[in-house]
């Protein structure tokens, strides 16, 4: 790719998406010990950073680059196994970028921008006349050519995606003040008093952690914010707020380039970085026309498929009788005379008989023993229910053993049972 496309060509077709997937992701808590946010499992077979990447896959993107960090080595395997597909004799790359001390023996990325700015030379080497830049740790379906084409149309040094959020949520965002044409006035990131949009006072306007940007442009800015002392080499608290006082600015309205099945009637983005976000947005799935679809063929949700005999269900005796009710269940699970209700299995669950399953998200390979009872929980990877385990019937009980939310999920590893002794 040399910077220019065929007449008419789609955008996308000049353009790099470049994944930031490097975040610790602390308040999911246990689920991310042992994997970054963006590795963490969704939907039932995807994992977070599947949504950036489909999205960018799906919009005619053919280049695209993911920066990792912290626990990478599981979403390193997830990418080498479901995203290998790209092929450079058709101008495509997929580039894994861990920290590895490019710029300096001893510098780490330091923040977003220096992971895009230690980098550089890779993204040159590609020559992409702009850059989209993504957060790897949201679910959404977007198509970034509107974008592209609203960033050209505009003349923007900077466009940037946003979202509308009550105000009482928005001091977790970035959050920007714009005109009636959309240009950004100001962007703060993470107010404590956010500032509401024009003609919505319990509104506020907040970043989703999207950016377009020509390349060339890009570039000199990481540049100038890597000689700056002062900078903590951040796009929401560097890049971004420089460009709004000294260039120019525009938001993207989420709404505009979101991608709509039949199924779908209001724009969907979720930000699951707490147990209690993870579980609502997994357990949604269940209801009988969820907010998200996943089953939009014109918009696939790419992943690595495992090859996996279909789920099965056995035993048909009173009180015993294997059975899913407004459930996702994925392959290789086995229901053996049990009764799952809004529950969301992953690949490979064991469910033993006699046990009860409610609003349940169980990660991959876990086994539940006999004649359990769970509600409200979310079971991290390849943990072993023991035989009459019960979760969700007493809150004193439950916090004693597990980590219990305010709202009253249970998150279940397999340190917490062995704990149990």
């Amino acid at each position: 790719m040399n910077g220019k496309s065929p007449l008419n060509a789609p955008l996308a077709r000049s353009a790099m998406a470049y994944v930031l997937a490097g975040g610790r992701g602390s308040r999911l808590l246990e689920l991310t010990d042992t994997r970054a946010k963006p590795a963490v499992y969704f939907g039932g077979k995807s994992r977070i950073i599947d949504f950036a990447l489909s999205n960018a896959m799906n919009s005619g993107i053919r280049r695209i680059a993911v920066a990792t960090q912290y626990k990478a080595h599981s979403l390193i395997r997830h990418m080498q196994r479901g995203w290998n597909f790209f092929r450079p004799e058709r101008n495509e790359s997929f580039d894994i970028l861990p920290a590895s001390q490019r710029v300096s023996e001893e510098m780490w990325y330091l923040g977003t921008a220096d992971a895009v700015f230690q980098n550089i030379d890779i993204i040159e080497s590609y020559a992409p006349q702009y850059m989209v830049i993504l957060a790897g740790d949201h679910v959404y379906k977007m198509d970034y050519e509107g974008m592209l084409q609203q960033h050209v149309d505009s003349g923007a040094d900077v466009t940037v995606g946003c979202i509308e959020v009550p105000r009482a949520e928005a001091s977790g965002f970035g959050v920007m003040h714009v005109d009636e044409a959309d240009r950004i006035i100001s962007f703060l990131e993470k107010p404590k008093d956010p500032p509401p949009m024009p003609g919505k006072a319990e509104v506020s306007l907040a970043s989703m952690g999207i950016y377009v940007f020509d390349t060339k442009f890009l570039i000199d800015q990481l540049k100038r914010d890597a000689a700056d002392a002062k900078s903590s080499r951040d796009f929401g608290k560097d890049i971004i707020p420089y460009i709004v006082e000294h260039g120019k600015a525009v938001a993207h309205h989420f709404g505009r380039s979101c991608v709509h099945s039949r199924q779908e009637d209001k724009p969907y983005w979720r930000d699951v970085g707490t147990v209690d976000a993870y579980w609502a947005a997994n357990i949604d799935l269940t209801d009988t026309v969820p907010d998200l679809d996943l089953y939009d063929r014109d918009w696939p949700i790419w992943t690595y498929g495992e090859i996996t005999p279909p789920a099965k269900f056995v035993h048909d005796a009173g009180g015993r009788r294997g059975e899913a009710i407004s459930s996702l269940v994925s392959g290789a699970c086995i229901v053996s005379g049990a009764q799952v209700y809004h529950g969301l299995l992953f690949t490979g669950v064991r469910v033993h008989s006699w046990s009860h399953i409610n609003n349940a998200v169980v990660l991959p390979y876990v086994t539940i023993g006999r004649h359990a009872r769970l509600n409200k929980v979310v079971i991290d990877r390849g943990v072993h229910i023991p035989e009459g385990l019960v979760v969700g019937e007493d809150p004193e009980l439950d916090a004693q053993r597990f980590r219990r939310t305010e709202s009253g999920v249970c998150l279940i590893t397999q340190p917490m049972i062995d704990r149990l002794g």
